[in-house]
């Protein structure tokens, strides 16, 4: 397999949408405030070890990336998204943990075949418009007998739920594109890795999320926050109804999601999955 080729024209506005997508709002402080430890459940299921060389695709701010350096790996981060690299690599240099930051597509990773021991993404490739594209990437870079790794949102899940509320909303995708949770369903992700990967584990898990004192709350954070949410509201921003509109369908799922008394206590399932490359 062989790096792919440069995108069109077509295709590099597609990812400038992306990346401004994932510039707005602050997802480095979303993920840490609420999600702080899926990347570690991620590099544990991995089996991280001191000297390994790991990618970590779509990385973000270094949700994963970070625990896997702490781990003593020899770590590279890449994203699409530079302004989330910044704000992982100041992280790190507060931790005073060292690993590479490198903008790429995860589409047409700028990296040799077979080059790491460990490629794994949390919460990120699955935003990839093109997943046969992306998954074919994973493996490409992964050396023989080498790990793969994911930890996705399941379209069942809270999140998957949200993506599905917002879908009305927010602006119609691309030709081709398609869903991010479909990362969370097992057959569709065992099919795009196909027979190039052996010893697949894939089970769901959920982490718990109690830090909202009302569903309103919620809704009011990600707004502020989250760049597929900030985009959809941007998306409708001449229409006072339909603002209003979202605004209450995405306060009645935390609602109906919620299982707190005193304050709003939501469990989001995520799919984890690893595999190994065929030698």
């Amino acid at each position: 397999m062989t790096a792919p080729a440069a995108a069109t024209g077509a295709d590099r506005t597609l990812k400038d949408k992306h990346r401004a997508m994932w510039a707005l709002g602050d997802y480095p402080a979303l993920a840490a405030d609420v999600i702080a430890g899926l990347g570690q459940i991620l590099v544990t299921a991995c089996g991280v070890r001191a000297g390994d060389r790991v990618l970590d695709v779509a990385a973000g701010s270094g949700n994963a990336a970070i625990p896997a350096a702490l781990a003593g790996a020899c770590v590279v981060a890449s994203d699409l998204t530079p302004e989330l690299l910044a704000a992982g690599q100041r992280q790190a240099a507060r931790q005073g943990i060292e690993l590479q930051w490198r903008e790429a597509d995860a589409e047409a990773l700028p990296f040799g075949d077979g080059q790491f021991d460990i490629v794994m993404s949390c919460l990120g490739v699955m935003f990839t418009p093109h997943h046969q594209a992306s998954a074919d990437e994973l493996i490409r870079v992964c050396r023989p007998g080498g790990t793969v790794g994911l930890l996705s949102w399941t379209p069942e899940g809270f999140i998957g739920q949200m993506l599905a509320v917002m879908k009305p909303y927010a602006p119609p995708p691309p030709p081709g594109a398609e869903p991010p949770p479909m990362w969370g369903r097992d057959d569709h992700v065992r099919a795009l890795l196909g027979d190039r990967v052996r010893d697949v584990s894939a089970r769901r898990q959920t982490v718990r999320v109690a830090m909202f004192a009302r569903p309103e709350d919620f809704r009011d954070y990600f707004k502020a926050r989250y760049g597929p949410v900030i985009t959809a509201y941007q998306n409708i921003a001449g229409d006072p109804a339909r603002s209003a509109a979202l605004d209450n369908e995405l306060a009645d799922l935390a609602r109906r999601h919620d299982h707190g008394t005193e304050t709003t206590v939501m469990d989001w399932e995520y799919l984890l999955l690893t595999a190994r490359k065929q030698p």
